[in-house]
């Protein structure tokens, strides 16, 4: 993969920045011109080294607050003391000092005043990072070439903005997508799923996306169902999109390669088309099942033709398509496509796309000696560790240079094959990524155990995420691993809620941990968080869109609005929703509060009801505060009905609502983006709707920046930290019934109940004392005279 870089016409006339090579020194420097900072510094540090299968280069960097770097376990602001951590794509449990499921080799430094630039290393090879107290860097990587990009902010928004811009703008989810997403490894049957399905529903639980995991399987192959255990799954699919729901399948990457020739299309075809990947004497990679034993006559048989295999999940023999071959794509749409006729699935879940094998290797003849002359400190024995031979042969090289890259081509071949199968915006949730998954992919944090350190964990991987240009990423709410508690799962659904993937999951050794199977009380504490969701869905979409078009984050770091204030770099027990929203969980066992830190300037308010919480100072959060807003936004919303069951697609037909909050001068802004939700190129095709929302004082002024697309209409305005009103006027008219507001003078709430058409400007404005008007109100409410 190679990004596009731009091309300029002429000359920069003004540079920013300047870099700087010394002939007699080895090297480079990149310096900021404004204050003369060196921010990467490569010259005559010395340890600069080339070779075949090792290169290593050091820099030394004007901060120590240093961001991304992963995919590991550990606090959003990197240690530097001399930490040093492996970057290689691996199947293992979430824990702290091993390499994970991804690799992102791209840092955010934020120096002091704020000022701020990235860099990455754009190789797929097997790599280490030592993060040093100077403070500097170092890599090592075992092959490729030393490709730097570096990104020269200033801001730390325009750093992931010039990244994203590079590697890939994150996909435009579905609407439906941002919904609340169950699933189980081992339901079992379609019966167990529906009942799990229809009771969640039926509780009340905001629900858009039914899952199932390989279960649904036959002998746990893909692109088939159980016949007899999932024998109702087509119809029960039916069932879940005639509620105006979704329904999401796992596809792993190894295909399997034990049933009887003839008898499995996606083996025989795979074949067929010579798009598996070979071992180094160009046979398909051969491994050893572990589930069952193989006839010794059928063994053989299958080692005559050269067809076999390592071990991972199949109930036999796997094989792995290579996505890097020319034919891969035509196959992977053919398997899904044939498969999707069957079931009618929405989206794909592509898992243990490291890739992931039981084996190490091979277990039928061997891999090559890996030979390094560096071993990153990954703690394997061997880069081969519960993976394929590095000496794997694929079309487009060797799988040791291409390991990283696995998940990222499987990633683009399964979005653009749900692209032509459906028609729609593709949803795909990956666990392996490589830089630039976010243009095709979500992301979700993997095997996490269900204790309190894991969900407090799930925060700092959240925010490297969104630097990395993944915002489509959450965690399994209440764990995967073990068996979670009422109160564990309690404050994990009220944290997992404002994931922007939220989706709830466990595996087939734990107890049933869905909102309905662990009591009334995480049913409504759920119900309750997700109701909050539900009404923050325009917030969060219109969030989306500015990331896919414009780079931004989704969710972010809170010093991402003030990167000059210090204390708030090492803070990732919180995060921020867009710049107006935060989330301030409780994370701790037996704990009633939290206490949470409110940056200045601006006010800070609780969004359920309004009510003034705190600014520059740290403040102590009851479980009914732990979500709030900041001074200066106007933020769109739309409540879910409070009847039946809720989804995204009887929540879109709603009206929809403003809470406006001013800042410390009576300022707020905000803005909605609306298209149809589902179509592909909706934004390209300029078939949306993009309003801007202002507020001056005590006006409210919207702005059509570009109509193409019906928009509910607007039935109510919260205006929040107003002295008491006495008169409100909209678009110059008296507000009168049907029109009405109401002012809650401990909350200092203003709200006005009217009903607004958004295809066409409106102003809003208020008084704090009653006004006779003159004849012609249009005149006195523009006059001069006029408070």
């Amino acid at each position: 993969m190679q990004p596009e870089t731009s091309i300029v016409s002429k000359p920069l006339s003004q540079k920013k920045y300047r870099v700087e090579v010394d002939g007699s020194l080895m090297g480079f420097k990149v310096i900021r011109n404004s204050d003369n900072v060196t921010i990467v510094n490569t010259q005559d540090i010395g340890g600069l080294i080339l070779s075949d299968k090792f290169l290593q280069m050091s820099a030394v960097l004007p901060t120590s607050h240093i961001f991304g770097l992963g995919e590991k376990r550990a606090r959003f602001m990197n240690n530097v003391n001399w930490n040093t951590f492996a970057l290689f794509n691996r199947d293992r449990a979430p824990t702290e000092g091993v390499n994970l499921y991804g690799t992102q080799p791209f840092y955010l430094a934020v120096e002091p005043d704020g000022n701020s630039h990235g860099m990455l290393l754009l190789n797929s090879n097997a790599m280490d990072v030592v993060l040093q107290p100077t403070p500097g860097i170092t890599y090592r990587t075992t092959g490729g070439i030393l490709n730097f990009f570096i990104f020269l902010g200033p801001s730390p928004k325009e750093v992931v903005a010039q990244y994203t811009e590079l590697v890939g703008r994150p996909f435009m989810p579905p609407y439906w997508s941002l919904g609340f997403h169950l699933c189980r490894f081992n339901y079992n049957t379609v019966n167990a799923t529906r009942n799990v399905w229809k009771a969640n529903r039926d509780a009340g639980i905001p629900f858009d996306v039914q899952w199932n995991d390989i279960d649904y399987m036959q002998d746990h192959n893909d692109f088939t169902y159980d016949t007899k255990r999932f024998a109702g799954l087509p119809d029960f699919v039916k069932e879940v999109h005639s509620e105006g729901m979704h329904y999401m399948i796992i596809i792993d990457p190894g295909v399997g390669a034990s049933e009887k020739p003839g008898t499995y299309p996606p083996y025989d075809r795979g074949v067929e088309m010579d798009i598996f990947i070979k071992n180094s004497t160009n046979h398909i990679l051969i491994g050893q099942a572990s589930h069952y034993t193989i006839t010794t006559k059928y063994y053989i048989l299958r080692n005559i033709f050269n067809k076999a295999i390592p071990d991972v999940w199949n109930t036999g023999q796997t094989v792995y398509p290579d996505f890097t071959h020319p034919n891969s794509s035509s196959y992977w749409l053919e398997m899904m496509s044939n498969f999707h006729k069957h079931v009618p699935y929405d989206g794909a879940w592509i898992d243990m796309n490291e890739p992931s094998n039981f084996r190490d290797g091979t277990a039928v003849g061997w891999c090559a000696p890996e030979d390094l002359p560096y071993k990153p400190r990954t703690k394997d024995p061997d880069l081969k560790t519960h993976t394929i031979c590095m000496d794997a042969r694929q079309y487009a090289g060797s799988h040791y240079d291409l390991h990283n890259l696995y998940s990222f081509t499987e990633a683009v071949a399964t979005y653009f094959s749900l692209a032509e199968i459906r028609g729609k915006r593709p949803f795909i949730i990956s666990r392996s990524t490589f830089v630039g998954m976010g243009k095709y992919s979500g992301h979700w944090s993997g095997d996490i155990a269900s204790d309190w350190h894991d969900m407090r964990m799930t925060i700092p991987e959240l925010l490297s995420f969104s630097l990395f240009g993944i915002p489509m990423m959450g965690a399994d709410i209440c764990g995967f691993r073990g068996d979670t508690s009422t109160e564990l799962c309690k404050r994990w659904m009220q944290l997992g809620a404002f994931y922007p993937f939220s989706r709830n999951h466990n595996d087939d050794t734990s107890k049933p941990q869905d909102p309905v199977s662990m009591g009334p009380e995480v049913v409504a504490a759920s119900r309750a968080a997700l109701r909050l969701r539900y009404a923050l869905l325009p917030y969060y979409y219109t969030l989306f869109w500015r990331a896919h078009v414009q780079g931004d984050t989704v969710v972010r770091p809170l010093f991402f609005e003030a990167p000059e204030q210090n204390n708030l770099h090492s803070i990732d027990s919180q995060f921020m929703v867009g710049p107006w929203v935060m989330v301030a969980p409780i994370l701790s066992q037996g704990a009633a509060t939290v206490r949470a830190e409110f940056p200045g300037p601006h006010g800070w308010y609780n969004i359920l009801d309004g009510q003034f919480i705190a600014s520059d100072k740290s403040y102590e959060l009851m479980e009914n505060e732990t979500v709030s807003v900041k001074g200066g936004g106007i933020i769109p919303m739309q409540e879910p009905p409070v009847q039946g069951p809720v989804t995204t697609t009887n929540t879109r037909s709603s009206p929809l609502q403003l809470l406006v909050v001013p800042d410390r001068d009576n300022q707020a802004r905000g803005e909605l983006y609306w298209d149809d939700g589902d179509s592909l190129n909706t934004y390209e095709e300029q078939k949306y709707s993009h309003i801007e929302f202002t507020l001056n004082i005590t006006e409210i002024r919207s702005t059509v920046q570009w109509w193409g697309y019906g928009v509910p209409s607007l039935n109510k305005i919260s205006v929040l930290n107003q002295p008491p009103i006495k008169m409100v006027a909209i678009n110059y008219q008296p507000c009168v019934k049907p029109c009405e507001f109401t002012y809650n003078t401990q909350t200092k709430v203003l709200q006005i109940t009217a009903n607004l058409s958004l295809d066409k400007p409106f102003n809003v404005k208020w008084y704090e004392k009653l006004k006779t008007p003159s004849p012609n109100w249009r005149s006195w409410m523009g006059s001069k005279n006029n408070p």
